[in-house]
């Protein structure tokens, strides 16, 4: 993602189409109200695409603090209701 451009308010709501345009290419806006920021319009996050090594690094957090060896069906089962 770019670095967010600086626009007022005023010129925000009259230019909205034309920045939305630029948001889904990728650029982000602060949107300013008497020099001070107050809002960021900006591309909305996949959902779908996480930072797949944060997620791992979490994983690997996780599998050292657990002791012993823990099958996975075993915690598969564990949050299904019988």
């Amino acid at each position: 993602m770019s670095v967010p451009k600086k626009i007022g308010s005023f010129e925000a709501k009259t230019r909205l189409a034309e920045l939305l345009r630029e948001v889904e290419r990728g650029q982000s806006y602060d949107i300013l109200r008497r020099g001070k920021p107050v809002a960021r319009l900006g591309p909305v996050p996949d959902e779908n695409s996480g930072d797949l090594r944060a997620i791992a690094a979490a994983f690997r957090q996780i599998r050292a603090r657990a002791r012993g060896s823990v099958p996975v069906r075993d915690l598969i089962d564990t949050g299904r209701k019988r």
